[in-house]
């Protein structure tokens, strides 16, 4: 059996980590999802906010399970007995970034192979800190983002009050 991890932050889940995730469940006989709870950047959703997201995104889907972790990717990976870890491209500037941690990776544990999906074109210009924008200022991000991740970044955002931006410029 070849057992994936797809690892990220999640913060939100979105249509283009979906498209990813099912079609890594083609190739693999597991996909891990696997949530990080502690990134070097800001979040507007808890740890198990994101986790939750995610198992109600894939409710049904018996190849793909979600989880938590903290660490290094590739000691999860060697936990869960994990043979690659997936991740998905959508532009050039992607590339570099990934190929980076991929280097890295594999200096830590060489068993571990990398697969990078490219993102379907529809989501090109998809990432978490986008929709986080949008959602942030109102906008709609039906067409981005299941209808439960949608709600779940409304009632956030309606929390937190008028006047509150969220934006990056780190990749996620």
């Amino acid at each position: 059996m070849v057992r994936a991890v797809f690892p990220g932050t999640f913060d939100p889940i979105h249509y283009g980590h979906i498209d990813i995730a099912h079609r890594a469940a083609l190739l693999f006989d597991e996909v891990i999802i696997a949530v990080y709870d502690k990134p070097l950047k800001s979040l507007v959703l808890t740890p198990e906010e994101r986790i939750d997201l995610v198992q109600q995104s894939f409710i049904g889907e018996p190849k793909i399970k979600v989880m938590g972790y903290s660490g290094l990717t590739v000691e999860l990976c060697k936990a869960v007995n994990a043979q690659v870890i997936v991740r998905g491209l959508r532009v050039f500037s992607d590339f570099e970034l990934e190929f980076r941690m991929a280097l890295a990776n594999h200096r830590l544990a060489p068993q571990i192979e990398v697969c990078a999906l490219i993102t379907a074109e529809e989501h090109t210009f998809l990432s978490s800190s986008t929709v986080r924008e949008i959602a942030s200022l109102g906008g709609d991000i039906s067409s981005m983002v299941p209808p439960h991740v949608e709600q779940a970044l409304t009632h956030r955002f309606q929390e937190l009050g008028d006047g509150h931006v969220v934006t990056t410029s780190l990749r996620d």
